[in-house]
């Protein structure tokens, strides 16, 4: 696995940050990030497509189906920049349909309405790590 030497700061930033930032290609081949929710299973990585308003197929799905490579990075910010830190995984997602317990789990929102899907399960390939 890509995260085995991983320092546990890293690994810890993975469990417990809130929000995560998706990277990926839209169709005309440009750069995009968005914030997402997420759960990471000791794996993979997994965000779900949540009940706020949607028109049609989501873009991210839509894109990630087109070109599943992806990234996602997951930071901490601090004004005390020696506690700056991050870790990015990059790898290839696939669409799935099922809604991970420990995605529900994790989030308040979920537990009161869970995401019907679908989701994103990204396989990490490589990871980077840095802090201050």
């Amino acid at each position: 696995m890509v995260l085995d030497d991983a320092p546990d700061w890293a690994l810890a930033l993975l469990r417990t940050q809130p929000v995560g930032h998706l990277g990926l290609l839209d169709e005309r081949g440009y750069p995009r990030v968005q914030p997402v929710t997420f759960v990471f299973d000791g794996g993979a990585l997994w965000t779900a497509v949540d009940h706020k308003p949607k028109r049609g197929v989501p873009a991210r799905i839509a894109r990630l189906r087109a070109n599943p490579a992806c990234a996602l990075t997951v930071d901490r910010y601090d004004d005390d920049w020696s506690k700056l830190a991050w870790v990015q995984l990059v790898g290839n997602a696939t669409i799935c349909d099922e809604v991970p317990a420990a995605l529900i789990e994790r989030y308040p929102q979920y537990r009161e309405r869970p995401p019907q899907g679908p989701t994103i399960r990204l396989d990490p390939l490589h990871a980077v790590w840095w802090r201050g």
